[in-house]
């Protein structure tokens, strides 16, 4: 890109930048157009003219590093990895993460969260939760994407229980497993969204 006192006399008025620019996104609209057209006609080879993913009956697998779903991990024991330092709550811009500390029963442990909930419609996966925990007590690796919930808005608020679940599916199942039941739910969901699985 061009400073301004780069800039010749007609590149400052834009006239002709414009004009560059609306002829080359016309070109390529006539381009794109004539190339779907001949494949749809059967004139050029194409295993599909359009490049629209039918969702849900179709999806484009997500790579290893999107940000999905919360879950908190566990350990070998199957308790609770977080120990309620609340920097995760601290790093959120959203401030969408709720966390009430309690004592732990056992000595050797300080604090556990009595209570840890995520508000989704606040949430805007960024990934901070993720980057702050110094236990590595909560992660985004689930791959997959917010469901559809009803019109009630508590039902976005995700619970300790139902992140703990979450990751237990995730070890059992794999990751592949939970993304098939995810998509089969959405899929569920639109063929009768009044009454959606649970």
């Amino acid at each position: 890109m061009k400073r301004r006192e780069e800039m010749n006399f007609l590149e400052r008025l834009y006239v002709i930048e414009v004009a560059k620019g609306v002829s080359q996104t016309s070109l390529d609209l006539i381009k794109h157009l004539f190339t779907y057209l001949a494949q749809v006609v059967g004139l050029m080879k194409s295993s599909k003219p359009w490049a629209t993913i039918e969702y849900p009956d179709e999806a484009r697998g997500y790579a290893e590093r999107y940000r999905g779903r919360h879950r908190l991990t566990l350990n070998e024991d199957g308790s609770m990895r977080c120990t309620a330092c609340f920097l995760c709550a601290t790093a959120c811009p959203a401030n969408c993460i709720y966390i009430e500390a309690a004592e732990h029963e056992d000595k050797d442990i300080e604090k556990f969260p009595d209570r840890y909930e995520i508000d989704t419609l606040l949430c805007v996966y960024c990934g901070y939760c993720v980057e702050a925990c110094p236990v590595d007590a909560i992660r985004m690796d689930t791959g997959i994407h917010p469901e559809i919930y009803p019109a009630d808005p508590r039902a976005f608020i995700e619970d300790k229980h139902t992140l703990m679940v979450r990751s237990q599916k995730l070890t059992q199942e794999g990751p592949d497993a939970l993304f098939k039941a995810h998509m089969e739910k959405l899929r569920q969901i639109e063929r009768d969204p009044f009454n959606a699985p649970e």
